[in-house]
């Protein structure tokens, strides 16, 4: 099956095909974050949302908070822009940048490619918490997560340049670990948020770096799904 041109489809993939993937690389859970904003005004199931960005009036915040708000910052948070304030906008990208007033959808990007069952419960806090920041203002934002679970037969971390490779031993391999750390995101994270967007790949960051999703005709209709109900909440939720 061949991808759709769905932006964050496309993005997730390149962040390991044909590279080194760096975990400590937060702005990473930014990027992909973006691309499901430009998949929304793609799409254009939201007359509304898509009216709204065009005319500026909304705005992706890539600093993740409201003005005169403090919060944990999360991924992407999308929402009023404040008047007055300068807008940003960047080749390539129908969603400006800007300060928001308010947030009107909030997103958590998370990828688990290695040592998963170790991180689950600081993950799946960070998830949980994030939702809670982003509804502390009083709003009723629509707030997303964005999951990403390795289920290859092996990985290789790196620390600098000093790969730590999976042993299936000590260090479990990704598909050793895959279906439980599923399991508990489903169980313990899903029900906080209004959509949950779980991306099953295999990945082994090792040269030449190969990528591929686990089902990848399943992966882009559950996506598709989600980018229609986001759309038809946004214009209910929203006036």
């Amino acid at each position: 099956m061949n991808e759709p041109s769905y932006a964050l489809i496309q993005g997730f993939r390149q962040l390991f095909e044909g590279n080194q993937y760096k975990h400590r690389d937060s702005s990473l859970g930014d990027k992909i974050a973006s691309y499901l904003y430009e998949d929304l005004v793609s799409l254009g199931k939201s007359q509304k949302l898509v009216t709204r960005v065009r005319a500026r009036e909304r705005v992706l915040n890539s600093q993740n908070q409201t003005v005169g708000k403090p919060r944990r910052r999360g991924d992407g948070t999308f929402g009023e822009l404040v008047p007055g304030a300068p807008i940003f906008e960047l080749p390539e990208f129908l969603v400006a940048r800007g300060a928001i007033a308010t947030i009107e959808i909030g997103i958590e990007t998370k990828i688990l490619a290695k040592a998963m069952i170790k991180q689950i419960d600081r993950v799946i806090g960070d998830l949980t918490r994030q939702v809670a920041q982003f509804k502390s203002g009083g709003q009723h934002p629509i707030c997303v997560a964005v999951v990403g679970v390795n289920f290859a037969g092996h990985y290789t971390g790196y620390e600098g340049q000093r790969p730590n490779p999976t042993d299936g031993k000590k260090h479990k391999h990704p598909i050793q670990e895959a279906a439980s750390t599923v399991s508990r995101l489903r169980e313990r994270a899903l029900p906080q948020f209004d959509e949950f967007v779980l991306l099953r790949f295999s990945a082994s960051n090792v040269e030449p770096y190969p990528f591929e999703w686990v089902d990848e005709k399943e992966t882009v209709l559950e996506y598709a799904a989600t980018l229609t109900r986001i759309s038809r909440e946004y214009d209910q939720r929203f006036a």
